[in-house]
């Protein structure tokens, strides 16, 4: 087995002052989206990846960033990676308007490569 760490980084905005209820649904949707996305994905890579991170314990950790443009920088940095990622729109059906951009989803991944593009960020 590898001595290599694997973890899933969710990325929150806190400028939409959402609810902690929210915030915590918008988390999940992000969590399970880029888990999705790599089952969806069928690279072998990624499978692999996935299969530590769930041996290793699912290690999760959940950032803030000040806005959507951050938000958006984050995800285009993750795809550009290569990160299995997520970018999750809420439906407008409680706090927020329909569409807006709420939470990302790396991961999960060798830490060593998602630490380079929210390594920066603080927790939530």
């Amino acid at each position: 087995m590898s001595s290599e760490e694997y973890k899933q980084v969710i990325v929150i905005r806190e400028d939409l002052k959402m609810s902690k209820g929210k915030t915590a649904v918008q988390a999940a949707h992000a969590a399970v989206e880029a888990v999705l996305t790599i089952i969806d994905s069928k690279r072998p890579d990624w499978i692999m990846w996935l299969k530590r991170w769930r041996q290793e314990g699912q290690k999760k950790i959940v950032v803030k960033v000040k806005d959507e443009k951050e938000l958006i920088a984050i995800y285009d940095e993750a795809l550009k990676l290569g990160l299995p990622s997520s970018l999750i729109a809420d439906a407008g059906l409680t706090e927020l308007p329909p569409g807006t951009r709420t939470a990302v989803g790396i991961g999960p991944a060798p830490s060593k490569l998602i630490d380079r593009i929210t390594g920066h960020l603080k927790l939530l």
